[in-house]
Order: structure tokens, then sequence, then C-alpha cells
């Protein structure tokens, strides 16, 4: 491990020493059968601690079998994984190039003066984390700010305390955004890191996400639209209305579907990690509009 990533981690030891290590095992041995189980495994632990703390992912390596190096490689590949505890509030600004010739940088700095830390850092009292991606694929709604995985389009440095003070005062409305189907998403597997968009076949004017759905019928393509919030598919199984499905990747064909439940109709979600950072979670019964977006 980086020496740098070691003292970050070391940090948070206190903290670790509080870990409930039967929930861990328990978190491990259910995926410890199934292909692709080490990234199922880090993303519930993630949801259980807030992070991944080291005695977390050394027990993960002791009780897998896995090499500690292997373990490190997955939980820092991907930008979803966190090494360090969070503040209750996640804000995230993109610095992409579309973003930062809008004034992102600007954004920014705004941030960490009224909030007192730099990017990686969070707030002594642990109210606050900031963080900036590389792109958050809306590049046309520029500069792009996250709460708490909300997105808000076209901030500028007088939205910056707005934000704050809506985040703690628990106001989740969007800003600036009038059409719910507020932007497209370019999206990856999170087993094997490819690409699941098709540009050969839009949906709403954009390249649409390609899966494929099995159910009790049968299994075949389906086509969602790229574009966050909207409901709109195309697919080619016979699936019941109502049915859960699951969702697999068509390169690798793990599955996308994830321990956690759709908060509309309590039916297990399906991931798909965001290019420059964060998930996407689709809904995996037929006919439920359940999505949500997860930078935490």
């Amino acid at each position: 491990m980086k020496q740098e990533t070691t003292a970050e981690m070391q940090k948070g030891r206190e903290a670790t020493e509080m870990i409930d290590e039967e929930v861990l095992e328990r978190i491990i041995g259910k995926h410890a059968e199934k292909l692709g189980g080490l990234i199922a495994t880090l993303e519930e632990i993630q949801r259980h601690c807030g992070y991944l703390p080291e005695e977390a992912l050394r027990m993960v390596a002791a009780k897998t079998g896995s090499s500690l190096v292997d373990v490190y490689a997955v939980a820092t590949f991907y930008s979803y994984f966190s090494l360090k505890p969070r503040g209750k509030h996640l804000i995230t600004v993109c610095l992409g190039t579309a973003c930062h010739v809008r004034g992102a940088a600007r954004v920014v700095d705004e941030f960490e003066r009224q909030l007192g830390i730099e990017p990686g850092e969070t707030t002594p009292d642990k109210e606050f984390t900031l963080e900036t991606v590389n792109c958050l694929g809306a590049c046309a709604l520029g500069p792009v700010v996250v709460v708490d995985g909300r997105y808000h389009s076209k901030v500028g440095k007088s939205k910056v305390k707005e934000l704050i003070e809506g985040a703690i005062s628990g106001d989740r409305a969007d800003i600036d955004i009038d059409d719910g189907r507020i932007f497209p998403l370019d999206v990856n597997c999170p087993r094997c890191n490819r690409s699941l968009m098709d540009a050969k076949n839009e949906i709403d004017g954009y390249p649409s996400v390609r899966a494929i759905v099995a159910g009790a019928r049968g299994h075949g393509l389906l086509r969602l639209s790229s574009l966050y919030g909207s409901r709109v598919t195309a697919c080619e199984a016979d699936i019941l209305d109502g049915e859960e499905t699951k969702m697999l990747c068509p390169h690798c064909h793990e599955s996308l579907v994830v321990e956690q439940d759709c908060i509309e109709c309590g039916a297990a979600m399906a991931a798909m990690m965001i290019k420059g950072g964060g998930k996407a979670l689709v809904c995996s019964r037929r006919g439920c509009g359940g999505h949500m977006l997860d930078l935490g």
C-alpha cells in the first residue's frame, strides 16, 4: 500500500475498533460463493460502515483467501469506494473540461472557504465531506454539483451557501432543473468495467444502456434510457408486468443486482457504475420506474 494511504487508514483505527465483526462475517459469508462476490462484499461493508476500514479489508482477505493486495486493488480501483470515513453529507463537484471552463474551480474554492476543508477532507464535526471528480456525464449543465446524491446544474459561487444550508435542513429539492429527465449518464458494468452504452440504439435521443434481463419465461436484451429519470425502455424478453427480474452484464454475464431495495416497490436494485464516479441504481421489477444515484 502507498505510504500516504496507510497513514489515512491509520486515522480511522479508532472507528474500526467499533466494527461489529459478526456483522462483517455475515456479509462476507453471504457473497463468498458468488461470482463477483468481492465487489458485492465491499459494497455492503461500505453501506454498513460508511467507508472501507482497514480491519474490514484485512478480514475480507482472511475469510475469502484473497491477498490483501488484491482486496485493496479492488477497493481503490472504483472511485465509489472510500478508505476514509466520510461526513454525514457528501458534496461532489465536477471538474471536467465543460464544468471547468464555466467556473467549477471557483465553485470548489467557495466550498473550501465556507466549509474550511479541501477536496478529500471532512469537516471536524463530521458533517460534510468535499470531493471532486473528473466527469459526471452532465457536461451541458455544468458546473454540476452533487449533494447527497442529488444533482444541481449550473451552480455558481452564489449558490454554494444555499446548497450547504439545504443539506443541513434536509431540503433535497433540485435546483435549476425543469425536467425530471435531467441528463444522460455514461455507465459501465461494476464487475468487468466494460461500457454498457449502446450508441447504435438510441432512446430519448441518446445512446441507450444495454443489459440482459431474465425472467420466468426466458431472457433477452433490455435497453434503458440513459437519461436519468426517464422510464423509457425497450425489452426483447417476455417479462410479465410486475415481475422481479435478474439483470446481467451483456459482456461478462455477471449479475448487476445489488443488496439494496427499491424505495418504491421493495425489489432489488441493479447497479451500474457512472463514468467519473458513483453508481446509478435502477429497479429490477418490470414496470417500476424506481431509480436513484449513489455518489456516497
